[in-house]
């Protein structure tokens, strides 16, 4: 979050950026994750150039207009919008300080026969975290989709560690991560190594790293989860004639 890595992208008005991920080629393949920061009367009328991609919008400072299908909507921090593909949107900082904001791409993966997933904009104030079996509320997962809802190909949730929450036994997983620490402290194992991680750091997992995680406190402990869900492998055409 210095100066000398920030970005720019077209269309965009009073705002910089940056890149947490991008896909890599051997790596996270699935998806790209930016912190924007808009300066106050910056924002685009044309911030996707990509009509294949699908958009999260997650606020984590200060307060940002979505428009998105003609709807106008007020988002502040805790903030969450899910922009499906070839949507027509809009944002706007018309406030007196700069809005930043965690912005996630990910190319959709149509399905025949399943519709494309519904536009939808709340907060995480407004959704009731799910307690994890057996952890007596020490972890829960705040969901904003049905993870049943196979119209859905990612999901972006909040992950909450109460001081002294862990998960205790290393997973390993299929889906590709993008986990970035609101609040709080804790350790991660990541492959063989316990990392030191806080607020602000960000940690991103290709498929199958062992992880795990200890909240030591003395505050809960938080995080932004991306992951790929919901799809056949692909098997970049291997064996076909």
């Amino acid at each position: 979050m210095r100066d000398i890595v920030i970005s720019y992208l077209p269309f965009w008005e009073k705002t910089r950026l940056w890149v947490l991920s991008r896909p890599l080629s051997g790596f996270s393949e699935t998806f790209s994750q930016y912190i924007m920061e808009v300066s106050p009367g910056g924002g685009s009328e044309k911030p996707e150039a990509d009509p294949g991609a699908e958009s999260v919008l997650f606020v984590v400072e200060g307060e940002l207009i979505l428009t998105l299908e003609g709807a106008t909507h007020q988002m502040s921090s805790g903030g969450y919008a899910f922009i499906p593909p070839g949507s027509s949107w809009q944002v706007r900082n018309n406030a007196s300080s700069a809005v930043r904001f965690h912005w996630i791409r990910k190319a959709y993966e149509y399905v025949d026969g399943i519709e494309v997933p519904n536009a939808f904009v709340t907060n995480e104030q407004d959704i009731e975290p799910i307690e994890m079996p057996d952890t007596n509320g020490s972890w829960a997962t705040t969901r904003f989709v049905d993870q049943s809802d196979m119209r859905h190909d990612m999901h972006v949730n909040i992950v909450t560690f109460q001081p002294g929450g862990a998960i205790p036994f290393a997973e390993t997983h299929v889906m590709e991560h993008g986990l970035y620490v609101l609040e709080g402290k804790a350790v991660y194992l990541l492959n063989k190594d316990w990392v030191e991680v806080e607020a602000g750091d960000y940690m991103w997992l290709r498929a199958f790293c062992p992880q795990a995680c200890y909240a030591g406190g003395p505050g809960q402990f938080r995080y932004l989860l991306y992951k790929d869900v919901n799809r056949h492998m692909k098997l970049s055409g291997l064996g076909r004639c």
